[in-house]
């Protein structure tokens, strides 16, 4: 987890992100990249019932201002935390063995770009979704998760104060959640505790808890397993959240979207709960 791309964006939980970004950095050694992606304005816009397209130099040029001034504040905060922390502000590869800062900006049309740069990098922070208006992005995430091929960390709007000394994983024996763990094996190493804990309702033809718990402890690691039966589908996301706020876990590892985002969206799902709801940082990959 040498370098951590942090995606900036004008909304409340900015703050959260990036001290969770921090924490991460402070544990790895590792390089800040604050990333803002600036939408570009169209330049024509479609008028008349021919659908003739007629130039708009005014509001484009009013877009832009905005935009600029969005990029500037958000430069002007990534710079006041890492002050805050002290961390250098550098240009190129640092030769530190502390963390480091540096402040991009990228011109696009869509939340792609953000994929594609998330590709060069070990792990991207991203905000959980909230219900404001204002609040992080969910096609924001789901480009990150779908299209980077890096694990994401979603972190909540409250800012957390310790990630990944007592970590959960939600584990459904899926390909995804697999994937999850070995994208979060140095979070893995670095803990003091591994619950592995699977919910019955919610478990897909796989290993079982006690599989995984089994090969975490052959790494040395301090992990157990737990294996519960609620009865129902619709509350394996509450059941997980539960057990991670009951027990006190700083971290979970989840699997995203086992089922379609489309089946999700219609029946609801885990990875729709916890991504709602979760009050701890959720390191996700798909």
């Amino acid at each position: 987890m040498k370098t951590i791309l942090v995606h900036l964006e004008e909304h409340d939980s900015v703050g959260a992100m990036l001290e969770a970004a921090w924490l991460v950095a402070n544990r790895f050694k590792s390089h800040i990249e604050g990333l803002h992606v600036r939408h570009g304005a169209p330049r024509l816009v479609p008028m008349g019932p021919e659908g003739a397209g007629l130039a708009t130099t005014d509001l484009v040029e009013s877009v832009e201002r905005v935009e600029r001034t969005i990029g500037a504040h958000l430069r002007e905060q990534f710079e006041t935390f890492a002050g805050a922390h002290g961390i250098p502000l550098v240009e190129g590869i640092p030769m530190s063995d502390e963390p480091t800062a540096s402040f991009a900006e990228l011109v696009a049309a869509g939340d792609e770009d953000l994929a594609s740069r998330g590709r060069a990098f070990d792990l991207l922070v991203l905000g959980r979704p909230v219900q404001a208006a204002a609040g992080p992005r969910i096609s924001a995430l789901e480009a990150a998760l779908f299209e980077s091929g890096r694990p994401v960390l979603v972190v909540p709007p409250e800012a957390p104060g310790a990630i990944g000394n007592r970590i959960m994983i939600a584990w459904n024996g899926s390909t995804e959640t697999a994937l999850t763990i070995a994208h979060g094996m140095p979070f893995l190493a670095a803990a003091s505790e591994i619950l592995v804990l699977a919910v019955e309702e919610g478990m897909v033809a796989g290993p079982s808890a006690r599989d995984v718990a089994t090969t975490l402890m052959r790494h040395g690691f301090p992990a157990r397993f737990k294996q519960v039966s609620v009865g129902s589908r619709n509350v394996i996301g509450p059941t997980f959240l539960g057990v991670c706020a009951e027990e006190g876990f700083d971290l979970m590892l989840k699997g995203a979207y086992t089922q379609s985002r489309l089946r999700q969206m219609i029946f609801g799902g885990a990875t729709s709960h916890i991504l709602g709801n979760a009050a701890v940082p959720v390191l996700m990959a798909h």
